[in-house]
């Protein structure tokens, strides 16, 4: 089979699986990567599949730019600068501490201290992917923190990585000079690129007038970011990172609506393919990797996947609890002390520590050989012990953190939902009081004055109806039978339009013109219920 029609083939199977486990992880109540994990394992199994390999270089270059950009995009900065400390720290120290203990661990069932280096350093970060889509019920809070350590903690980890394995191949010397600058470089470097970037993207963006242009230009800032980053041998992850919080803060002042439209729906399915099909791939990696072992082999790896998984957890669960403990000691502030959560909830946090896209990359990318052409000593233990504590991560940890979180008894978060309906009903206040200024400036119509004046007016008495959980108010009743109405018509204009096309009466162009505004239309009023 060619290589053409085998990544056509790949492409096709790949969406097939990410569809599927996608309806069936609704159905059963499962969380999609878990399916989508199982689907790449039974994948591996099919023989033109079993030639499929991801390549390090697109794992960095492809998948990582796209879908940290977009968890940067998506993460508060509120909350990053409220809990900077507790990021920081897990950001750092506790990604030390996790390849310090994993390799540890590796080097105790049998591995020599270089490889077990390298694996504790693959492990050690968490993934901001599968936080985003296995932990999106938890607390905001929770969630936030979850989210920004895994962004952070891939420049710790990679650092760490790096050392060992140059080292082990003879290319690296382990010194507190050399250390301590590399460290530097990826965090100062990555975030020098990542704040040149931001603001390049700021200054093209308002030249722009053109949705389609704009867009454009949105979509090369993570790439540049990253490729800005790399080429100074800094943080690429880290550049990707601070340049989609910075962008977060100014995109919605410089960007053209039309272009957040667009780009806000290509960005969403475009993480949402990619992380689908990450699973599937790290599913096929997995029986991949368990092909190329023996069987002697395989029953070190496989016990040395349980013991690690143990490892991750024990490790950071300890990290949290010391951590807590220590900033308690030395910050008795009263804002401190309001800031603190439940025990029950580190508890969370320890069992949402997932591994992922990061793992997998530094995994792969591990050489063949050393520098004296000797080869890397157990580099298939390294694959198949990284895709194995990935999936018992994803799958098991996966499985048990609804429990965890209900057993854990969280308070409900509602914040969001406070705070956006805060966002409306205050726009609308300042809106109706400046509606008569403005309408003065513009020279409007006193009747369309009105009009506007009674639509607002009765918008804020469904806002604050809503929000006392009124039902039987004349002012809500009235928005919903409204909305009703509105969603009905504007199904009959549909179908008049399609005719009219079928018809032959007008041309697919005006079609696909008028049914945008119809769409556009429906989706706001269908926010409305």
């Amino acid at each position: 089979m060619s290589h053409d029609l085998l990544g056509l083939e790949l492409v096709v199977v790949l969406g097939a699986a990410l569809l599927g486990c996608e309806v069936a992880g609704r159905r059963l109540g499962l969380a999609p990567p878990v399916l989508l994990l199982a689907a790449g394992a039974l994948l591996g199994f099919v023989p033109a599949l079993r030639e499929v390999h991801l390549p390090p270089e697109a794992m960095l270059l492809l998948f990582l730019p796209v879908l940290l950009y977009w968890e940067s995009l998506t993460t508060s900065l509120r909350e990053i600068r409220s809990n900077l400390r507790g990021i920081v720290l897990m950001s750092t120290l506790l990604v030390i501490a996790t390849a310090a203990a994993v390799a540890a661990t590796a080097h105790a069932l049998g591995l020599p201290w270089g490889p077990a280096w390298v694996l504790g350093a693959a492990l050690a970060p968490t993934d901001a992917t599968a936080v985003g889509v296995l932990a999106r019920r938890l607390p905001r809070r929770t969630l936030t923190v979850l989210r920004a350590e895994s962004l952070v903690n891939d420049g710790t980890a990679l650092v760490i990585y790096g050392l060992a394995v140059g080292i082990t191949v003879g290319a690296e010397h382990l010194g507190v000079v050399h250390v301590g600058w590399l460290f530097l470089l990826a965090y100062a470097g990555g975030a020098a690129a990542g704040i040149a970037t931001a603001w390049l993207g700021v200054l093209v963006r308002r030249r722009l007038d053109d949705p389609l242009q704009e867009s454009v230009a949105v979509v090369l800032i993570p790439f540049t970011a990253f490729l800005g980053a790399e080429a100074i041998h800094a943080s690429g992850v880290l550049a990707v990172v601070v340049c989609g919080l910075i962008m977060s803060q100014s995109g919605p002042r410089v960007g053209l609506p039309g272009a957040r439209q667009q780009t806000q729906a290509a960005w969403s399915l475009a993480a949402h393919l990619l992380n689908g099909s990450l699973f599937v791939l790290i599913g096929l990696e997995a029986q991949s990797a368990v092909r190329g072992l023996t069987s002697v082999d395989l029953a070190r790896a496989l016990v040395t996947v349980a013991i690690v998984s143990a490892v991750l957890v024990a490790v950071r669960l300890a990290f949290l609890f010391v951590a807590v403990f220590l900033i308690r000691a030395i910050d008795r502030r009263p804002q401190q002390r309001l800031r603190r959560v439940s025990h029950r909830a580190r508890v969370v946090s320890a069992v949402a520590g997932f591994r992922g896209a990061v793992s997998l990359a530094a995994a792969l990318a591990v050489p063949h050989t050393l520098d004296s052409g000797a080869p890397f000593e157990d580099r298939d233990i390294i694959t198949f012990v990284t895709c194995g504590v990935i999936v018992v991560t994803l799958v098991g940890q996966g499985l048990l953190l609804p429990a965890v979180v209900r057993w854990a008894r969280l308070p409900r978060d509602t914040s969001v939902e406070d705070e956006r309906h805060l966002a409306q009903t205050v726009a609308t206040e300042e809106a109706l009081d400046a509606l008569d200024e403005v309408a003065a400036e513009l020279g409007t119509d006193p009747e369309v004055v009105r009009r506007l004046r009674e639509e607002y007016e009765a918008h804020l008495l469904v806002l604050r109806a809503d929000r006392e959980g009124a039902e039987d108010v004349p002012a809500l009743r009235h928005d919903q039978h409204d909305t009703a109405l509105r969603l009905a018509l504007l199904a009959r204009k549909r179908a008049t339009v399609l005719r009219l096309r079928d018809q032959q009466r007008i041309d697919d162009t005006v079609l696909r013109q008028v049914q945008t505004a119809l769409d556009i239309e429906e989706v706001r009023l269908s926010r409305r219920r």
